[in-house]
């Protein structure tokens, strides 16, 4: 996977949008950020992600999935190999970063037009 897949990805988000932290790109749903990349170096990209789900994201595929270095690391943040990642995974995480940022109202929208 590229950064500009995992760009793709990201911003196919209902209200994605891409801004800029800290001197690399993050994306962003209702002002709150869900995903960086170029975190914590070039090939690199993290998602938000709550403990549970970072476990089980880097239980099932180690050499993609890596907690950031401490306390947010700890929280949740999760950095993601992307010369090891494949799309359908990266997506799939990047939706768990999506639902647990986004505002109620929108992924209440989200999940009942990908239901239908």
């Amino acid at each position: 996977m590229t950064p500009d897949d995992f760009r793709r990805l990201a911003l196919d988000f209902p209200e994605a949008e891409e801004r800029a932290h800290m001197h690399h790109p993050d994306f962003r749903v209702g002002g709150k950020i869900f995903a960086t990349l170029g975190y914590p170096e070039h090939g690199w990209a993290m998602v938000k992600l709550a403990p549970e789900q970072q476990h089980n994201f880097v239980e099932a595929h180690r050499a993609v999935f890596v907690p950031a270095a401490g306390a947010w690391g700890r929280r949740g943040a999760t950095t993601v190999r992307l010369k090891a990642a494949h799309k359908g995974v990266v997506r799939r995480a990047l939706a768990a970063a999506w639902h647990n940022t986004a505002p109620k109202r929108l992924v209440e929208r989200f999940d009942a037009s990908e239901s239908a």
